[in-house]
């Protein structure tokens, strides 16, 4: 079925392709037959310059699924081309095989030129005996198959637009990886083109609804008043007085693909997460499963933990907004009005998706990538997360109350970490994986979640050393997406989409906040103002701390999927699951969606808004 929709997918392109060449060079030599000889060499150039392209895009299309679990999508597109062509250079060249790709792309192209060439040498078809000499009776008949056959192609294999197909009704399997592999290189980016369209029109997210925007500012506020036509005061909420001693550190740690089903009872042979689960065994550690990041890549979740605001497709960092003031939401401005300096640390590079210039104009102090902090380059995207908490862990002695984001990178390709020096039994676990059902790769699966065991287990003593040194301080640890290193080929949504977070600290107690509360990345504010904010002090969230749970919000989502303490769904689907931990009764999918829809499109809208709009309701 895959190869079927493909090829009438692909027939559009290939008659795209076809389409130019036959008006400029078939038509031309039609009407004028001296033309005839141009008409060739366009071709040729026609042909060859296409076969380079899609040959190029063929070629990438291996490394991007594999980096991304998708063909190419705006987000990723988009996002590379707003970075500097030397660093992408860079990357795709000592990470990815630009060379050695390009170079069959290359010799692939030449096969094409040289058919192409032999196919234009070759003498025309006479035509039929019927149409000798009649050219009136040939061209009404040329012209009438011609127009069938624009038709045909135009709708994929169909003369009606109702029976065509489209890049957007060509996901006919249940298999998510044949669903991309139905399309070719070209309707792949010609979704691109069409998804950057709808982002920049703010109507790509699904439940963006910008006509009913002072509805859902009223119903984030929780009250039906009026409350003018600036959005700040409908986002405006009121701590209820501390529950822990206010620290003196806090640290927001977001885990490079921290994924959460390392951390489930079935996958406790690997142990590859025993450090955090320690963490989350304290009395004085909380703990939940049912959280979820902001989205699937790691620049939506600094846009998230930044400036606030949820995932819907706006690149967020990169909006003229974002550099020129602060969202209301935005983390840093209302930590400063508690006494913190602001600091964020990554352990890549800082000029990447602009980080270092938007947190700065979204009131972060200071932004040390690791070119910043004089660490050492361990690959393309940075240095090895060791070094990130080694250097942090000597500035402490110098800084003044601060809040700390940290961002680490050694749980990403090319995946180059000396694990066994670092302690890390790399055999034994492969082993183990090859035990796996349903495992494509069981030796990469090995080496994946041996970077995220390395991961855990610097985390793990950052903050055990910490808290002994300072222990007044606070930690946080969630992930910034999952989506990359999935326990199977078929994973469950839990499974592909799922963070843990961890909520850690001195005078915390796990009956502080509900059991399993269910949320995401931008409830984290909210939560830590809720544990340390004075009584009445006034901060800007668009969501709820998870401490208002049961009667909050009760879902955390992202950009396909949403969860609740009892299931998962999808977004924009029907598809519903099970969590690990449902009961065996089962669940109310009616009840469980009815739940998430009340949030998801308020959410996503009031964000879209401050994005492109601003504070002001009555923007155009």
């Amino acid at each position: 079925m895959a190869n079927w929709m493909g090829m009438r997918l692909s027939l559009k392109t290939a008659g795209g392709t076809a389409l130019v060449a036959f008006v400029f060079a078939t038509i031309p030599a039609l009407l004028i037959p001296r033309l005839g000889v141009f008409a060739n060499r366009l071709r040729i150039v026609w042909g060859t310059v296409m076969s380079f392209v899609f040959n190029v895009l063929f070629m990438a299309r291996f490394p991007f699924y594999n980096q991304f679990h998708t063909t190419y999508n705006a987000q990723q597109v988009m996002g590379g081309a707003n970075e500097k062509l030397s660093a992408v250079l860079t990357m795709m060249i000592q990470d990815y095989g630009l060379i050695w790709r390009l170079s069959i792309a290359m010799l692939l192209t030449a096969l094409c030129f040289m058919i192409l060439r032999w196919l234009l040498r070759r003498p025309g078809f006479s035509l039929p005996a019927v149409f000798a000499g009649r050219p009136w009776f040939f061209a009404p008949f040329f012209l009438l198959v011609f127009a069938a056959f624009f038709i045909f192609v135009r709708f994929g294999g169909s003369f009606t637009f109702g029976k065509g197909i489209n890049w957007e009704s060509s996901g006919v399997t249940n298999d998510n990886f044949l669903n991309e592999c139905v399309l070719d290189d070209a309707q792949a980016m010609y979704r691109v083109k069409n998804q950057k369209q709808r982002m920049d029109a703010g109507n790509l997210a699904t439940f963006v609804d910008k006509d009913n925007i002072r509805d859902y500012a009223k119903f984030v506020a929780g009250h039906s008043e009026e409350n003018g036509d600036d959005l700040t005061p409908y986002l405006a909420r009121t701590a209820q007085g501390p529950c822990i001693k206010k620290p003196q550190h806090i640290f927001i740690i977001l885990e490079e693909t921290g994924m959460a089903w390392p951390l489930l009872d079935k996958y406790a042979d690997l142990h590859v997460a025993d450090g955090i689960k320690s963490l989350m065994a304290s009395p004085h550690g909380y703990s939940t499963h049912s959280f979820m990041p902001n989205g699937e890549y790691t620049s939506v979740a600094f846009d998230g933990i930044i400036s606030g605001l949820s995932e819907m497709r706006v690149a967020v960092n990169y909006q003229p907004r974002s550099i020129r003031e602060p969202y209301p939401t935005a983390l840093a401005t209302q930590f400063k009005k508690l006494g913190y300096q602001v600091d964020f640390w990554y352990g890549g590079n800082p000029a990447w998706a602009s980080m270092k210039p938007f947190s700065l104009a979204q009131g972060f102090d200071h932004f040390y990538g690791y070119t910043d902090m004089g660490a050492p380059k361990i690959n393309t995207f940075g240095t090895a997360d060791e070094y990130i908490f080694s250097l942090l862990a000597k500035h402490l002695a110098s800084e003044p109350p601060t809040v700390h984001v940290v961002k680490t990178a050694s749980n990403h390709p090319p995946y180059n970490i000396d694990l066994e020096a670092k302690g890390f039994d790399l055999e034994h676990v492969k082993e183990l994986t090859r035990q796996m059902p349903d495992v494509e790769d069981p030796d990469q699966l090995a080496l994946e979640i041996g970077h995220y065991w390395y991961t855990d287990k610097v985390v793990t003593e950052f903050i055990k050393e910490t808290e002994a040194a300072y222990p007044d301080s606070l930690f946080i640890v969630t992930g910034d997406h999952a989506v990359r290193t999935d326990p199977s080929r078929h994973p469950s949504m839990f499974e592909h989409q799922a963070v843990p977070l961890l909520i850690y600290g001195d005078g915390l107690t796990k009956d502080m906040l509900p059991a399993n509360a269910a949320g995401g990345l931008t409830n984290i504010l909210p939560t830590i103002m809720e544990l340390i904010a004075p009584k009445g002090f006034t901060y800007y969230s668009i969501v709820p701390s998870l401490t208002e749970q049961p009667d909050g919000m009760g879902v955390g989502f992202n950009t396909s999927c949403f969860l609740t303490q009892n299931a998962m769904g999808a977004v924009d689907k029907d598809t519903m699951e099970a969590l690990p931990w449902t009961p065996a009764s089962g669940f109310d999918a009616e009840a469980e969606r009815a739940k998430a829809m009340k949030w998801i499109p308020a959410v996503r809208t009031i964000s879209w808004w401050l994005a492109t709009h601003g504070t002001n309701l009555n923007a155009e």
